[in-house]
Parts: structure tokens; sequence; C-alpha cells
């Protein structure tokens, strides 16, 4: 029987070996790229109403504001790890 720790390292060396096979990584993630994408779209235009170019300018800002939530989120949690490894004696 494997540990979880086990189970893990064989489940990385599967997913791996399956991108090892891949000729067109780009290609085989495109599907999920798409569907995070317009979500964007979604969330700035939920019935659909606005004209093509402003609702892909608006989900372009709104995609620029999560990543920017994002990397400020993880700025945080560096300084807060910092600091608690800083505090430690």
């Amino acid at each position: 029987m494997l540990t979880p720790a086990q189970r893990a390292q064989q489940a990385r060396a599967a997913v791996l070996a399956s991108w090892a096979n891949t000729p067109d990584p780009t290609a085989r993630t495109a599907p999920g790229r798409a569907a995070f994408l317009s979500r964007f779209e979604r969330a700035v235009d939920p019935e659909g109403q606005l004209p093509e170019r402003e609702r892909a300018r608006r989900a372009e800002h709104a995609r620029r504001s999560y990543f920017a939530r994002l990397a400020l989120r993880s700025s945080r949690a560096r300084a807060a790890r910092k600091g608690a490894a800083d505090a430690t004696p």
C-alpha cells in the first residue's frame, strides 16, 4: 500500500509522462484557457448586450484587475511568511 506522499509522486510521474507525449501542449490547454477567459466577458456583460469590441475591452480590464488583485494577495502572503520567519528566534 502506498502512502499519500507516494501516491502523489506516482500521480506526478504519470502527468509528466502524459505531457511528454503531447505533440502540442498549447492546443491541449486551449479549451481550458478559453473557458477561463470567457468568464470575464460573462462578468462584464452577463446578458450579452454590449457590442463585441466594448465587451472585449471591458473583459480585458476585468482580467487585468483580477491578476493585479492576485499579485497583491501573493505579495501580502510572502510578506506575512517573511515576517513570521523573521520573528522566529
